[in-house]
């Protein structure tokens, strides 16, 4: 049975450096870093971005990392055949292959969901992404996905 871990995130402060919304920043930055730690433990990974402006911000954010912690990953329809260890997409059908952890970033929990044995998701601290998560949440419940949260406070 797959699972979904929901990973509750504190408040923030604005970046003058990020171009992203204050609530946002946490959430991509964990995103990409849970992502680095599942490709480090030979995870295949696809992050689902809520459209493709989102998925070239993720896109970007990866490129920023360490040398010593490069995520090898590509836009679906990108790369190698097959895709790289963490591929990102935003359409409705998915990754190209069987991966194993999803990272959910889009406002809906994707149908496509139940094929992975880990999910990935957040509750940013915001309150109108709080009540887009909790329908996020009744989703993956409806979906027959065991359920669990992570406070990052």
């Amino acid at each position: 049975m797959p699972n979904a871990l929901f990973h509750v995130m504190p408040p923030v402060k604005q970046d003058p450096n990020s171009d992203f919304a204050p609530a946002m920043q946490a959430v991509y930055r964990l995103a990409c870093e849970l992502s680095q730690q599942a490709y480090s433990q030979q995870q295949l990974i696809y992050i689902h971005c809520q459209d493709q402006q989102q998925a070239y911000e993720i896109d970007e954010l990866l490129w920023q990392f360490e040398p010593n912690a490069f995520v090898p990953h590509n836009l679906k329809g990108e790369g190698p055949t097959g895709g790289a260890p963490v591929e990102i997409g935003f359409d409705k059908l998915g990754p190209n292959k069987n991966r194993h952890v999803l990272v959910n970033l889009a406002d809906q929990a994707p149908q496509f969901a139940v094929n992975f044995g880990h999910i990935i998701d957040f509750v940013a601290n915001d309150d109108a992404k709080k009540a887009i998560a909790r329908d996020r949440y009744r989703q993956y419940r409806d979906l027959g996905i065991q359920l669990s949260t992570e406070n990052h406070q």
